[in-house]
Order: structure tokens, then C-alpha cells, then sequence
């Protein structure tokens, strides 16, 4: 609809104003900042997880939730990120969401019963889940068009290597301290950043505080009860046999019922929607968030996988687990090299496109992997994996945002960030579910062949017993030999479980190709 020439004028008032006064690179620290500290907790208390349940008296996999509750908590409130930025104001919201993120860290600190760390990282994800999105939003409003390239780099590595990391602060914090301070560390550097950010950002005219804002109310509770139930079947579903549970079958028929209610919800209601469903139409944008969830999945599942692996099968410490991140951290730091020498030179697809080639590759290094390896042998499968998100993550940003309007932004990274958030925590549960039933029918493959007739097993298991009958009478040193190929025979089946699932990551930054190669490379001027 054309516009009048009163809206017209009152346009271009509204982006003057909305030009920064303050160099943008000066305000993008405490953005940034802030940023990283969100992506940072997603996996900083992966290798303190067993410290934890120690200490709050749970079993490993029920400390799991410590993990899933801060991913899901962060997804359920980003629809709402819109409404809070209306009735407060963008620039309040976005300090109060700091300011909760860190008193909740504080408490996740403090805490010694599972209810407790628990809310605690709960109220922790509802506070961070909305830094992400208008982290994204302010940047691409203070930065000129041409410009998002250099800014949106530095705003994926700070995404990409946070969770890579995160790892390694969580190991050394927790064998040089104590687990609380992986949360504890979070107070000062959160609120360092909402003092200065008071100072330094402001509100343009769109994103002031609104008299007349509404929400879906009923929307958001079924959007709710939609992740809600759903990430709960996903994380104990596998325990309880699936559906084999009438709890199981119970909470996936209200969950799917909440879901299409939602989505219902959402096409009904043209005037407020929770989400704006009809951004999707732009297929750079669908696209663009397909290919960030199955990248967030990869990064935070794989950044969990790992250091699992080494701790449990090769007995590596907290720490050691942590530094084998470390490659993915030098991988994203040339990969930014990169993507900065090639800013203007290689067009974004291209850049995206060899960031998935080096992810795959790296998930296939990663399924070469034996009881054998040393932290030298997942150097390079690692250093590949974190050249390549940096690579891939921050040009599909760009060319997923670059045909929004302006005024979208917001409501477009939030959807964006939602989309990458339940990608990651669903993404987490069905790693961790495939860890267990490719172990399970690995072990069902190879127990056929541990049998009294293959002259393999049967050498080994006498040549153990003789060994042992040292110490032992024959009868007990033979049940030990076989007690000891048995251990084999788990410890095995579990590796294999761990290379199918690189395997994986692998097949599936392969398999969304197709979508960057559909995104158009041309992008409109605001």
C-alpha cells in the first residue's frame, strides 16, 4: 500500500533517529559481551554434569536437565520478546533480561537440591533466551547495510566459540574451585554489561515502549506446553521404552494437540500473532533458519558428545575433556580470518558452502576414531568442525536477514534464535537417545560372535584366565576373563554408538546443501 506523504516524512524522521551517535564498534563490546555469555552456558556444565549430581545427590541422567532446562527455557520466551519489548520499552526489556540472566547465575551457583538448580537454570534461560535475538537486531540496526558482513562475523564468532569453549572454563573451573563457580563467574561480567549498555544503546522510534500492546496469550501457553512436554518425552522417552509407557503416549498426544493449536492460533490471528508465520514465505529467510537449526544441533550436540566420550570410554579428567575443545576454538579463530579477508571478495553462498564440506569432513574424521586416540588424534576433526561453523553460520545470518525489512528484524531473529534453540535442545536428547540404541544394537551384533565356537574368543578368554589364575583359583580366574570380555564387548558397542552419531552430524551438514544452494545470493536495499 502506498504510503501518504505525512507517513512518508514521519519514515525518514524515524531513521534518523535511529542512526547510532555513538560508534557502533564502541556499543557492539557489551553486545557481544553479553552474547557470549549466553552461548557460553549452553555447554559450560557439560563436564561438570557428574560433579554436580554428586554433590545434589541425582543420577547422570537425570543431571541432564541441567543442561535441557537452560535450552528450553530459552526457546519458550523468545515469541514473547516482541510483546516484553512493546510494554517495556526494547532497550528495558534487554537490561532486564541481563539483569535476570545474572541473579539467576548466582543462584545456579548456590544451589545444593535438584528443584533448586533446576528453576534456577530455568530462570536462567528465560533471562538469556532473549539477549540472543536483540543482540542481532540492535547490531544490524547501528551497522549500515554494508557493514552487516564485518559485524555479523564477529557476532557469529563470539556464537560459534562460546559453546566451544565453554568446555574448557567449565573443566578448569570445576577441578581448580568447584562446580558453583561455572555459574558464579557469570555475575560480574553480567553486570558490567547492563551498566554500560544503559548508557550506550537507545530505543528508535519502532522500538519504543507501546500503549496498545497485545499478545496471544493463549498461543503462548500452547507453545508452552507444546516444547514443554515434548523435550520431556524426548529426554526420558528412551529410559521408559517410547511409547511402550502410557506416560509417554499421554504427554506426546497433549503435546501435539498444544502444537496444532498453536500453529491454528497463529494463521487465525492476522492482526497479533506470537510468531509472524508469513516471514517464512521469504525463502531465504525459511531456508536460512533450517540450515541454523541443524547447525546449532551439530555444534551443541557434538560439544556435549565429546568430552562425554573421553571422560566415560578413555577416563580423561574434567579438564582434559574440556581442552579437547580446544581446537574448535583455533578452528573458528581462522575461520573469522578467513571470512574477514573474503568480506566483498567470495560471495556468501560460497563461504557457507565450504563451512558445511569442512563440517562433514570433520564428522567423518571424527567416525576414525578407536580406544587407542590421543587428544592429537581429534585435533583436526575438531579444528575442522569449528573453522566451518564460523564459515557457514555467519554468512547464512546474513543472507537469511539481508530480505527482511527493517522493522521485521526483531521479530525475524526471534524466530530465527527459537528455531536454533529448540534445534539444539531437541537436537541434544536425540544425540544422547542414539548414543544408547546404537550402542544397544552394536552389542546385539557383536555378542554372536562371543561364543565357546569362535577360537578367537575362546583364545583370548584362556589366555586371560591363565593370566589370572595367578592370583585365583582357575574356576574364578575364568568367570573374571569372561567378566573381562564383556566389559570389552560394552565399552566396543558404545564407541561405535558414539561413531554413528558423528557420522551423522556429518551426513546432515550435508544434506542441507540444497537449501543454501536455493537462497538467493541478491539482496534488497532497506
Amino acid at each position: 500500500m502506498p504510503l501518504t506523504g505525512r507517513i512518508f516524512v514521519e519514515s525518514i524522521i524515524a531513521e534518523k533517529k535511529a542512526e547510532p551517535s555513538i560508534n557502533p564498534w564502541l556499543v557492539t563490546i557489551p553486545l557481544i559481551t553479553a552474547a557470549f555469555l549466553f552461548a557460553l552456558n549452553e555447554t559450560i556444565a557439560n563436564v561438570a554434569l557428574p560433579y554436580i549430581a554428586g554433590t545434589i545427590s541425582i543420577s547422570r541422567n537425570e543431571s541432564t536437565w541441567i543442561v535441557t532446562s537452560y535450552l528450553v527455557a530459552s526457546s519458550i520466551i523468545i515469541p514473547a520478546i516482541g510483546y516484553f519489548c512493546k510494554v517495556l520499552g526494547r532497550k528495558k526489556y534487554f537490561i532486564f533480561s541481563i539483569i535476570l540472566f545474572t541473579v539467576a547465575s548466582l543462584l545456579c551457583g548456590l544451589s545444593r537440591s535438584m528443584p533448586m538448580i533446576i528453576i534456577s537454570r530455568f530462570l536462567q534461560g528465560v533471562g538469556g533466551g532473549a539477549i540472543l535475538p536483540l543482540v542481532q537486531a540492535i547490531m544490524m540496526e547501528i551497522f549500515p547495510q554494508k557493514e552487516w558482513g564485518k559485524a555479523m562475523s564477529l557476532y557469529g564468532f563470539a556464537f560459534v566459540i562460546a559453546p566451544i569453549i565453554g568446555p574448557v572454563i567449565g573443566g578448569w573451573l570445576t577441578e581448580n574451585w568447584s562446580w558453583p563457580w561455572i555459574f558464579l563467574i557469570n555475575a560480574p561480567v553480567g553486570l558490567i554489561c547492563a551498566i554500560s549498555l544503559t548508557k550506550l544503546i537507545k530505543d528508535p522510534p519502532y522500538a519504543e515502549k507501546q500503549k496498545d500492546a497485545k499478545m496471544d496469550f493463549f498461543a503462548f501457553g500452547m507453545l508452552v506446553i507444546w516444547i514443554l512436554l515434548l523435550q520431556i518425552v524426548l529426554d526420558k522417552g528412551n529410559d521408559a521404552g517410547w511409547f511402550d509407557a502410557s506416560w509417554v503416549c499421554w504427554l506426546m498426544s497433549i503435546s501435539s494437540t498444544a502444537g496444532i493449536l498453536f500453529f491454528y492460533s497463529q494463521f487465525k490471528n492476522k492482526k497479533d500473532p506470537l510468531l509472524n508465520l508469513k516471514l517464512l514465505k521469504d525463502l531465504n529467510f525459511l531456508f536460512g533458519t533450517l540450515i541454523q537449526m541443524v547447525l546449532l544441533f551439530v555444534l551443541i550436540a557434538s560439544a556435549m558428545l565429546l568430552p562425554s566420550m573421553l571422560q566415560g570410554l578413555l577416563g580423561y579428567s574434567a579438564f582434559l575433556g574440556g581442552v579437547s575443545m580446544l581446537p574448535r576454538g583455533l578452528g573458528s579463530l581462522a575461520g573469522l580470518v578467513v571470512l574477514v579477508l573474503a568480506t566483498d571478495k567470495v560471495p556468501e553462498k560460497i563461504s557457507c558452502l565450504a563451512g558445511l564440506l569442512l563440517i562433514g569432513l570433520g564428522g567423518f574424521l571424527f567416525g576414525l576414531l578407536n580406544m587407542q586416540i590421543s587428544l592429537a588424534n581429534v585435533f583436526l576433526p575438531n579444528f575442522l568442525y569449528g573453522m566451518g561453523m564460523v564459515m557457514s553460520m555467519t554468512p547464512v545470518i546474513n543472507l537469511s536477514c539481508a530480505t527482511l525489512k527493517k522493522e521485521d528484524l526483531t521479530m525475524g531473529s526471534s524466530m530465527q534464535n527459537l528455531m536454533k534453540n529448540l534445534g539444539a535442545s531437541f537436537g541434544t536428547s536425540i544425540a544422547t537417545t542414539c548414543i544408547s540404541r546404537f550402542s544397544q544394537v552394536h552389542q546385539n551384533m557383536m555378542v554372536g560372535y562371543l561364543n565357546d565356537l569362535n577360537p578367537v574368543f575362546s583364545e583370548r578368554v584362556h589366555n586371560a584366565a591363565i593370566n589370572m589364575a595367578q592370583y585365583v583359583d582357575f574356576e574364578t580366574a575364568n568367570y573374571m576373563a569372561l567378566k573381562q570380555m564383556h566389559f570389552s564387548l560394552l565399552e566396543q558397542s558404545t564407541l561405535w554408538a558414539f561413531i554413528d552419531t558423528f557420522r551423522i552430524f556429518a551426513l546432515a551438514s550435508f544434506i542441507i546443501i540444497p537449501l543454501l544452494i536455493l537462497m538467493k545470493e541478491q539482496i534488497k536495499k532497506a
